[in-house]
């Protein structure tokens, strides 16, 4: 069986690499010059930074986990954990509701309290299934931590309304946190949250990207890069796929390309699917990277909840993860910065992102401007997916199309969910389980 792979991101490299080994007959098509989409890396004046923001490697999932580090083997780094979150002017643990200790005493009292009123209310059963997102959150953690840390950021995060999103991907990837750790943190007890990430690892050299060429090396050959689908025909036998110059014919295609690129590759799409691709709702990111001489503080990544500080919502320190990834006596700090279409900041230059950037990390004292001796910028259009009320119901008469087309959707921008590393290499996993 001849397939084509459409996307040579960290999805269809991994299929690309685990169908071969099987013995398959496998093309990725892949619209770019080099692979890995949200996992490539670049090397600027000898700092290197991931292009689509910051990325780790860690999981619950051992299976995925025992791949991963397989594929890189010695080039791998370990690190453990130290993040921050920027709160009124000082950065305190992460997760928030593991640092209540270190919160000014009132809002200490606030969260706290409101923690105990929420868990009492759902222990009597008096909360109805969450609406939306805001809902949930304010249903797992109580209005204090709600409103001094949660919905501020993830309203920042996703560039969308907590109350216009949707709560079912909530469901089970966050546990409302044990009362006795809420209490042990609030009078200073140290405690310790998302403990699967406590300690993570990153490749020695070359970045993130690292990961994507040690996963596709056995498919090295089999990945066609500068061939952007332009067109898909269904045949008795198969289909046709061409960038209006190459055409290749496969028995199947799999898709892990996005959805919005996929669908004006085919003929006589239903409105009503062409209107669901177009309800999808999902943000850009600006990939920031800064090079300084000197050192930077030992954390792993911080969250800047408070727009007025930054736009960047999270920060990472990527000679943190590795120390090839800054010239010695350097250190490195990559921005993310989410945004959309239209808004105020897509509308920003490249330079007006990057002096914001330098002028609002500066001022937190992380670096002083006269240390900044390279900079970087990346702008990712496709990069967060975002849960909105209407999801579920885009998504389901999207799936039932492509399921009666024969185009299997995996990895984050295919199948429409907010996916991990790891919850990408899983999802190839259980395609390939599941049809093969």
């Amino acid at each position: 069986m001849k397939t084509l792979i459409l996307g040579g991101g960290l999805c269809g490299v991994t299929l690309a690499r685990i169908l071969t080994e099987k013995g398959e007959d496998v093309t990725v098509l892949e619209q770019e010059t080099n692979p890995g989409g949200l996992c490539r890396s670049r090397k600027t004046d000898g700092f290197t930074f991931d292009t689509g923001g910051s990325h780790i490697i860690f999981s619950k999932d051992t299976e995925v986990l025992s791949f991963i580090h397989d594929v890189l083997g010695a080039d791998r780094a370990e690190r453990t954990r130290n993040t921050k979150i920027l709160y009124k002017g000082s950065y305190v643990k992460y997760p928030f509701e593991n640092a209540l200790s270190e919160l000014p005493k009132e809002d200490r009292y606030y969260c706290l309290s409101e923690f105990i009123k929420t868990l009492i209310a759902s222990e009597k059963g008096e909360y109805e299934s969450p609406k939306n997102f805001q809902d949930w959150i304010l249903q797992t953690f109580g209005k204090g931590i709600a409103d001094t840390y949660l919905i501020p950021y993830n309203t920042k995060i996703w560039n969308y309304p907590p109350h216009l999103m949707s709560a079912h991907w909530m469901e089970g990837r966050v546990p409302r946190p044990p009362v006795e750790d809420i209490i042990r943190s609030a009078v200073g007890i140290e405690t310790e949250g998302y403990t699967h990430q406590a300690v993570f690892s990153y490749p020695v050299t070359g970045g993130i990207e690292t990961l994507i060429h040690a996963i596709m090396e056995p498919a090295r050959e089999k990945i066609l890069t500068d061939f952007q689908v332009t067109r898909i025909i269904r045949q008795d036998k198969g289909f046709i796929v061409t960038d209006g110059t190459r055409t290749l014919a496969a028995d199947r295609i799999i898709s892990t390309i996005p959805l919005q690129n996929l669908l004006p590759c085919l003929e006589n799409v239903p409105d009503e699917v062409q209107k669901a691709v177009a309800g999808l709702k999902y943000n850009s990111v600006m990939a920031i990277g800064i090079g300084i001489r000197g050192d930077v503080p030992p954390y792993s990544w911080a969250y800047i909840p408070d727009n007025n500080t930054s736009y960047a919502n999270r920060i990472s320190f990527p000679s943190n993860f590795s120390d090839k990834n800054a010239p010695d006596g350097c250190s490195s700090i990559l921005a993310e910065i989410t945004y959309n279409d239209g808004d105020s900041i897509s509308g920003m230059t490249d330079k007006e992102a990057v002096d914001h950037v330098i002028s609002s990390l500066s001022s937190l004292n992380l670096f002083r401007k006269d240390q900044v001796i390279t900079t970087q910028i990346t702008r990712n259009k496709f990069a967060y997916v975002v849960y909105d009320l209407d999801y579920l119901r885009n998504i389901k008469i999207i799936r039932d199309y492509f399921d009666h087309q024969g185009i299997p959707l995996v990895g984050r921008f295919s199948q429409f969910e907010y996916l991990n590393m790891d919850g990408i290499i899983r999802s190839v996993l259980n395609f390939i389980n599941d049809h093969t």
